[in-house]
């Protein structure tokens, strides 16, 4: 039986597993690391921050993760992958109403850095 997402430790399982991931698929390693070239000794501390801070509501996160993110050369494909990774890892390590709140929010900053990005219709009621 998995257990929920509880503390810092399940944050930084998540967060590792995740990039883990994120750097062995063909469609995502390129522009985290030839495009971006990032520094994962210095991105995965500020991930785990910013995790904390969304589902632990610790205030160690204090950036603006948007604007890093416009200058980079994605698609639909290339959010729809990562929101694929990220809830399989959620779903292969974790369990609970944590891990499901954990599932919903990257879905939902996906999503909006789509639509601020101009890769999402934003839907408006008349």
């Amino acid at each position: 039986m998995k257990k929920d997402i509880e503390n810092e430790e399940d944050i930084k399982l998540l967060v590792d597993t995740f990039y883990d991931s994120v750097n062995q698929d063909e469609l995502l390693a390129p522009v985290f690391n030839d495009f971006a070239q990032v520094d994962w000794e210095h991105h995965l501390p500020t991930m785990y921050k910013f995790w904390s801070s969304v589902l632990l509501g610790t205030t160690t996160y204090n950036g603006r993760p948007f604007p890093k993110h416009l200058r980079l050369p994605v698609s639909r494909s290339h959010f729809s992958r990562w929101i694929s990774l990220f809830t399989q890892t959620v779903g292969d390590l974790f369990e609970g109403a944590k891990a499901e709140e954990a599932k919903h929010k990257a879905t939902n900053i996906a999503h909006i850095f789509q639509m601020r990005m101009g890769l999402l219709d934003v839907i408006r009621s008349s």
